[in-house]
């Protein structure tokens, strides 16, 4: 503490506030009545406290806070509120079925009216109607308890404690007995509440006549020049002074694994290719050797664009050989499907299935070793959406196309691309995929879950599906999902979350992996 001649501006503001009350002042309060952050008064009590000028007060006190749903609840009636209102100015009953439409609500909150309507009295349930009952109608236009909380909050800035509530008209005991039953509504938290209180050797002090000497971050040239630089106090730096959180704008986090999933493949040799998101069936379906009556073809399972109703094929003798290879194995060396390949089929135009569609158009176009390439982008299927699937998500999609490309080089490029990505346990199963053999499934283990997971598919491309374009030698295939992959890194247990991500997890989501 400096001399008692003197006193830094800010800790002479808050003495002088206080010297001019005879009780404890609030820290919150005080802040207010000097015009300063409470986080610079608090560091000026401290002072002040230390010097023995001033005593600094603590008391934990219950508060009230709006929750999640509470907060989202500002400034609109409670679900039955709703319903009631509008069956006063109605009939005094509705059909439940048309309630949400009746009363402005959502479906789900309809439903949870139902359940508050009868916890309350207000009304009761015949059938499927909804009646008044008289203490509805006695209710009508009268706030209960939890609404008023819920209102005076709203007004408050959202967290008042227990006294200013009880002074504001509130029935606690009833809102709370209600708010016992309905989550994230209010919620109570403990907070310490200071106050700051001047004491005889502040009130001295004052008495005396001290002055205020002035703050600065930095000389300046005119301080130096008029000699003023001895009149003020160069102000410390107090690292440990709360400080505004700064979010600077950066991508989505799952924009980040996609593009950490591209450097990664360059990193290893890979050309990135891409092709458009609708597909003909040709490319999507037959050119991988996919029989035309395989279930995954289905409208259940794939979405078809209506316009326009078919697109054009490659060239004549390209797809003259796709279609040998599926009614007797043309070429190849297989007997194909045994069935009579109907070209109208494959002009389909879809929604891709996978990115294969990409790989497959590749190696097309040139399937001369040695070459590797890649594809990373969105998919479409007929899903029904659960907390692991989507009717959209991404892949990775990517072949080698090497006389000496084997097995052991397909395991070893997948376990280098996922070591890169960060996981350090992976495993490979056999598994079966139409145009693949031999094929196999990747696995990564999850730590929470304490189990393997199945992350993607891969294989050898079957002769049925490189001979028609020319290519004689072994081709690597893989087809591995990203979502998932961003789940586990992220922590999340449904996939939606990466979509509908909460503002917060996304301003709180690391730039980079520690």
């Amino acid at each position: 503490m400096p001399d008692r001649e003197w006193l830094l501006e800010v800790d002479h503001r808050v003495l002088t506030a206080l010297g001019a009350h005879d009780d404890a002042v609030g820290l919150d309060a005080l802040a207010a009545e000097v015009d300063i952050d409470p986080a610079r008064v608090k560091v000026a009590l401290d002072a002040l406290a230390t010097g023995g000028f001033v005593a600094v007060l603590e008391e934990t006190a219950l508060e009230y806070r709006l929750g999640p749903k509470g907060r989202a609840l500002a400034g609109r009636p409670l679900p039955e509120r709703a319903v009631i209102e509008a069956l006063v100015a109605g009939a005094g009953a509705a059909r439940i079925a048309e309630l949400a439409s009746t009363c402005g609500l959502e479906a789900r909150e309809a439903g949870e009216s139902l359940r508050w309507l009868a916890e309350k009295g207000w009304a009761r349930r015949t059938g499927e109607a909804i009646a008044l009952t008289e203490a509805g109608r006695a209710a009508a236009g009268r706030p209960d308890a939890d609404e008023v909380l819920l209102a005076v909050l709203a007004e408050a800035g959202g967290r008042l404690g227990e006294a200013e509530l009880r002074a504001r008209g509130v029935d606690l005991d009833r809102a709370l007995t209600l708010f016992d039953k309905r989550k994230q509504l209010v919620e109570r938290k403990d907070r310490v509440r200071r106050s700051a209180r001047c004491l005889a050797a502040g009130r001295a002090l004052l008495a005396a006549g001290v002055r205020a000497r002035r703050e600065v971050t930095q000389l300046t040239p005119e301080l130096l020049a008029d000699g003023k630089w001895r009149d003020v106090e160069i102000k410390p730096y107090d690292v440990t002074l709360a400080a505004e959180t700064l979010v600077p704008g950066k991508e989505h986090p799952f924009r980040r694994v996609l593009e950490e999933t591209r450097r990664v493949f360059l990193e290893m040799g890979f050309t990135e290719i891409v092709s458009p998101c609708c597909e003909s069936s040709f490319w999507d379906f037959d050119a991988l050797f996919q029989p035309q009556d395989h279930p995954a073809r289905d409208l259940q399972d794939t979405f078809y664009v209506k316009r326009p109703a078919a697109v054009r094929l490659p060239s004549d003798s390209l797809v003259g050989e796709v279609a040998a290879t599926h009614e007797n194995g043309g070429s190849t060396g297989s007997i194909g499907w045994g069935y009579r390949w109907d070209k109208a089929l494959a002009t389909r135009p879809v929604l891709r299935t996978h990115t294969t569609a990409a790989t497959i158009r590749a190696l097309a176009a040139d399937p001369r070793p040695p070459r590797k390439v890649f594809c990373v982008g969105p998919v479409f299927r007929n899903e029904t959406i659960t907390y692991k699937h989507l009717p959209v998500f991404h892949q990775v999609d990517g072949i080698i196309i090497d006389r000496a490309a084997s097995l052991a080089c397909l395991l070893g490029t997948l376990g280098a691309f996922y070591r890169k990505m960060g996981f350090k346990r992976f495993q490979f199963r056999p598994a079966f995929f139409p145009y693949t053999e031999p094929s196999v499934e990747v696995f990564v283990w999850h730590e929470v879950k304490g189990d393997w997971v199945e992350m993607g598919g891969s294989g050898l491309f079957r002769p049925e599906v490189t001979r028609p374009f020319g290519c004689e030698v072994p081709v690597l295939a893989w087809g591995l999902g990203l979502e998932r992959l961003a789940m586990f890194r992220y922590g999340i247990e449904r996939i939606r979350e990466l979509y509908d991500a909460p503002l917060e997890w996304l301003k709180e989501t690391p730039t980079c992996r520690s």
